[in-house]
């Protein structure tokens, strides 16, 4: 969300839906600032073992210690061009800023001096946005683009960008990639770059995660892929979250996800933003900004168990259905800046940090306001004491943060004032520096507070974890050790939970599973595919006159398949120790059947669906071919724990 919507063609806005971004240059208003005591000088880049991790709603790092991402957007590799008129032209980039495709500021500051000031700001995290075609651009950069880092004239951006990954993972800060657009243009309207698949397919955006996942795979503090910046509507359509077209973001990034994971680095953070705008910016017609909203209900279980979070941005002059556009494109509904203490706060919940708040649920994970921020020259009363409550909010909510933008101009090549008066940090021409670290930057002091506010450090207990599965248009198997083993039951659709899970729950309909964390199952892996009854011992009948698939003696659930709706075959591991028999039948055809509480969360929404005990393991699925009837789950044997794992 950082250019203006353009003046287009009426008809073409109004249909494209197009999100607009930073408003900070349409106000030519005098700079007003206030005194402020400075930030902070921080260790930023403190002791921490990579590889990342997570653990319920919080980042940890190898040794378990909490890592909050106190982090900064250093763009430009993304680009910077407007997306008219000549390239090589200032004028035609975003705050006159030409990038050249590389990060800004090393034209005017040396690398180490960009470092330091970063981490004066208190930052220990950089969030470095990129372009697929900064990976294929074999030209190098000017000279004129490097001009204080003279080492790297004569290189491609990528290798700046190596560069650049080098020094900041050399100085002790985590870096999370962040593909941040298709082609070197300035992000987010009709820009070509709305979806991760604008102008390629989903294979192809995968394949470029999975080379530079590759790239710097023994690089241990370049820690996590942020997949994809800002998913939006284009002129004709909409993403969405689950339909299973070509426009489903929800299991594009889980692919991307699963092929960085399994073919890449199993140790990179995942990073999967929201929906960032659907439908058409007009009163009268659905539109809105989802966010993550649909993870409630649809969530992400990877290949690799503890690498997931979520991502939302938010800037005050957008809103959950307001674009953030001025004129045309411009709705009636509430910006975020326009909401009192009280709104803004329960709409924070409901678009992103529920996910965080409400722990022991499959969606469950940590939340990274990955971009928010706000002009040095603003001086309008709603915006800045939007910045005082998101800043507050954040404080409040000890969650993980990125600023927008780290590093921006002060002036042109010329001298004259200009360049991006929401970068934290400043730069003129000679390299002198204006900003967050120095008093007159009324943010200082919201910055400061965000940093001093307390927040959970040290060790995080390990919690139980919950996983959901979802068949509805694709297999989703989510465990390592049976991926090695291969196509286990050819053309069905296949579920199976993580390695380190059981099989929890199913639903009568829909596909869906529930798994949760176990240590049940036997280090040398293997499973067995059960398709008849053969297990079922002689008067051991739980499901009278249902076809009953039970896993042989001293395994449990770990997946099952179907084709259609029918119950295609059950997928059973071997235990590490011995699994106490009997049990009971959990029922579901007819309504739901869960624990109390509902441990897990809402995993088949509109569904019936069954859950056996968190002191139980399911070791069967029951379902009936009669005429009329559903032959799809519907119930499970539910046996007890042996006794460690009952605790």
């Amino acid at each position: 969300m950082k250019s203006l919507l353009r003046a287009v063609l009426c008809a073409l806005l109004l249909a494209s839906g197009a999100v607009p971004a930073q408003a900070a240059q349409a106000a030519q208003a005098a700079q007003a600032v206030q005194s402020a005591a400075p930030a902070p000088v921080a260790n930023a880049a403190e002791d921490w073992t990579p590889p990342l991790s997570t653990r319920g709603r919080y980042i940890v790092d190898a040794q378990g210690n909490r890592f909050r991402l106190r982090s900064g957007n250093w763009d430009g590799a993304q680009g910077s061009w407007n997306g008219s008129g000549d390239r090589n032209d200032p004028a035609t980039h975003h705050s006159g800023q030409n990038a050249s495709g590389i990060p800004l500021g090393l034209d005017r500051v040396p690398l180490p001096t960009l470092l330091a000031d970063f981490r004066a700001l208190g930052l220990n995290s950089i969030r470095l946005p990129f372009s697929n075609e900064m990976l294929r651009t074999t030209t190098p950069v000017p000279d004129a683009a490097v001009a204080a880092n003279p080492a790297l004239r004569g290189r491609t951006p990528l290798q700046v960008f190596d560069a650049v990954v080098a020094a900041l993972t050399d100085g002790g800060f985590a870096v999370i990639l962040n593909n941040h657009t298709v082609t070197t243009r300035w992000c987010c309207g009709l820009d070509g770059n709305e979806r991760w698949n604008s102008g390629r397919s989903t294979a192809q955006w995968a394949d470029d995660w999975v080379f530079l996942a590759r790239r710097y795979r023994d690089n241990p503090r370049v820690a996590g892929a942020d997949l994809y910046n800002e998913v939006r509507r284009d002129v004709l359509h909409d993403p969405n979250w689950g339909l299973g077209d070509d426009r489903d973001w929800h299991a594009a990034a889980q692919e991307a996800a699963d092929r960085i994971l399994t073919e890449a680095n199993p140790n990179l953070l995942i990073v999967i933003e929201g929906i960032n705008w659907f439908g058409l910016p007009v009163d009268g017609f659905p539109h809105g900004r989802p966010t993550l909203t649909p993870v409630r209900t649809l969530s992400h279980t990877l290949a690799v168990s503890n690498k997931l979070v979520y991502s939302a941005h938010f800037y005050g002059y957008t809103g959950p259905h307001h674009s953030g556009a001025t004129g045309i494109g411009e709705t009636s509904d509430l910006r975020y800046q326009d909401m009192s203490a009280a709104q803004l706060e329960q709409t924070l919940h409901d678009q992103a940090f529920f996910v965080s708040a409400e722990t022991g649920a499959h969606f469950t994970a940590p939340v990274w306001i990955s971009e928010f921020g706000i002009g040095a020259d603003e001086t309008g009363a709603a915006p800045r004491t939007w910045f005082d409550r998101l800043t507050g909010q954040l404080a409040a909510k000890d969650a993980d943060f990125a600023y927008w933008p780290l590093v921006g101009w002060s002036t042109d090549a010329q001298g004259a004032p200009g360049g991006d008066t929401w970068a934290m940090l400043r730069y003129d021409a000679a390299g002198r520096r204006t900003g967050v670290l120095d008093a007159g930057d009324w943010r200082t002091a919201r910055w400061s507070g965000l940093l001093a506010a307390p927040a959970r450090t040290g060790p995080v207990p390990a919690t139980t974890a919950w996983y959901q599965l979802t068949t509805d248009h694709r297999d989703h198997n989510a465990s390592l050790l049976t991926r090695a083993g291969g196509d286990w039951d050819s053309g069905a659709r296949k579920a199976v939970c993580p390695d380190g899970s059981r099989l929890s729950g199913l639903s009568h309909t829909g596909g869906r599973a529930l798994c949760t964390g176990s240590g049940l199952r036997a280090p040398a892996g293997g499973h067995t595919v059960v398709r008849d009854e053969r297990y079922v011992p002689a008067g051991g009948d739980w499901a009278t006159g249902y076809t009953k698939f039970q896993c042989p003696a001293g395994q449990f659930l770990i997946g099952h398949s179907l084709r259609g709706d029918r119950v295609s075959a059950a997928l059973c591991a071997p235990a590490r120790t011995t699994l106490p028999g009997g049990g009971r039948t959990l029922w579901f055809d007819r309504g739901d059947n869960r624990p109390p509480g509902s441990p897990g969360g809402e995993y088949a929404l509109g569904h019936y669906k069954g859950q056996c005990l968190p002191t139980e393991y399911p070791a069967g699925i029951a379902f009936t071919t009669r005429f009329a009837s559903r032959p799809s789950p519907a119930a499970l044997l539910c046996r007890p724990l042996p006794g460690p794992e009952r605790s």
